[in-house]
């Protein structure tokens, strides 16, 4: 057989990595090419979080948990997770069914499904990422405003 792989490894495009909150309002956005895993998105997405304003206290950095699908699994994520405080429930792979996404992981793809309501983000017109990035992130500023303000 010859030609390209069937597989992934060699697929063109980009993946959008969306971390939310509990509301499903975006806090950090990230790109990567399709070629690469989805687990690699985890550490910047986490290390981007702005603070986090509680009802009381100081401001948090970090959530205190985690939920994130079977491609965010990993052995040293879930440890680098657990060593900053962060409690990780990812689906694990060959368990827990892709076909339902439970009671909260569906707030992250209506998170997505907002930004790509946007018509310039359904299709990458773009071809450097960080054009791409600011993109995406005046769409979820937009989202968080019309969401908060209704």
């Amino acid at each position: 057989m010859t030609g390209r792989n069937p597989v992934d490894r060699g697929k063109k495009g980009s993946k959008l990595h969306v971390l939310s909150d509990a509301q499903g309002l975006p806090l950090a956005l990230g790109v990567s090419g399709a070629n690469v895993h989805d687990s690699q998105a985890l550490l910047p997405l986490v290390l981007g979080i702005p603070a986090i304003r509680s009802q009381r206290g100081p401001r948090r950095r970090r959530p205190s948990r985690i939920r994130a699908d079977k491609a965010y699994h990993s052995a040293d994520r879930l440890a680098w997770l657990r060593s900053r405080g962060i409690v990780p429930r990812i689906a694990r792979p060959g368990i827990e069914s892709s076909e339902h996404l439970g009671r909260h992981r569906w707030k992250i793809e209506r998170s997505i499904s907002w930004l790509f309501g946007y018509r310039r983000l359904t299709v990458r017109y773009e071809r450097k990422g960080s054009h791409f990035l600011a993109f995406l992130g005046l769409a979820a500023a937009l989202t968080c405003l019309a969401k908060l303000t209704t």
